[in-house]
């Protein structure tokens, strides 16, 4: 038996954010357990905690179904969780995860933020593919921006769409949304629409990775960090300042609202640093039996 934690992570209101797993003991811990435990908790992702000699500490991530390299929902749990058990206090750390070594902000508001990799812009894909794993028309898209594979530490295809309304109604095929996500080696579809709910929020999103038996996410970290490092790519407005924080709503469309931060600098022209954050809301300890 091992006990196992559940937080909400991103959390907009209470019944909002992600949920997540977090596993503490796990000295004993077999891969094959870890990745049962993932199964049986059936959150998209769980954190698995463990000492490091190269950081202050290694993390390990699962889905229901395989091993990723980087979670950024279950870091917010997961340290959300230790500085409420207060097992440890505000300040910086550094995490040993599947894309290296990151740096974590504890901050004294409560509010994890996670180091995320340099921003890689890949494959620019044909709308008329994507559309049809979507159940709609290209014409749903926005005409000004591009659908682009982008990465911060996992690859997301990144699909602007070009209203709030549009982007609501999508029915997506899910077996399609997986067999193009497999062929171009992405985790999954982050769509978004710059019309927002919030006047301060940077773009309404959804998330889905069926490859990963995640039909639909309510708060992804990683791809809202590679979103806010496209949209200062494409538009103008987010080029001019050194330093900012764009707002990022999602899972409404689940009425799991959910609020990711994503932290920018940059420095003629390149982005030097992102961090992805948020807050996070503990639920329960849930108990697992292993084999």
């Amino acid at each position: 038996m091992i006990n196992a934690y559940s937080l909400r992570a991103f959390t907009a209101q209470v019944a909002g954010g992600n949920l997540a797993g977090v596993v503490i003991d796990t000295e004993k811990l077999t891969e094959a357990d870890m990745l049962h435990i993932a199964h049986q908790l059936g959150f998209s992702e769980t954190a698995c905690l463990f000492t490091c000699e190269d950081a202050d500490y290694h993390i390990r991530y699962f889905t229901p179904a395989e091993e990723v390299d980087i979670c950024g929902h279950a870091t917010v749990a997961l340290f959300t969780y230790l500085y409420q058990k207060k097992e440890i206090t505000a300040g910086d750390y550094t995490i040993k995860t599947g894309i290296g070594i990151l740096s974590v902000q504890v901050r004294n508001n409560g509010q994890i933020f996670l180091q995320q990799a340099a921003p890689q812009f890949l494959d620019i894909l044909s709308p008329a593919e994507i559309a049809d794993s979507l159940n709609t028309d290209r014409a749903v898209f926005s005409h000004d921006l591009p659908v682009q594979i982008v990465s911060t530490g996992l690859k997301d295809i990144l699909i602007p769409v070009r209203s709030f309304n549009a982007l609501a109604e999508i029915k997506p095929d899910l077996d399609k949304v997986a067999a193009i996500s497999r062929k171009y080696q992405v985790t999954g579809y982050h769509l978004f629409t710059t019309e927002t709910l919030s006047p301060s929020a940077a773009a309404h999103c959804r998330n889905l990775a069926p490859l990963y038996d995640i039909p639909e996410e309510c708060a992804t970290g990683t791809s809202n960090a590679a979103l806010a490092c496209y949209l200062v790519k494409y538009l103008p407005d987010y080029q001019r300042q050194e330093k900012q924080t764009l707002l990022f709503e999602q899972g409404y469309s689940m009425g799991l609202p959910s609020e990711i931060l994503a932290e920018l600098t940059q420095s003629a022209g390149r982005i030097v640093t992102i961090f992805v954050g948020g807050r996070a809301e503990y639920q329960e300890m849930i108990t697992i039996e292993l084999s």
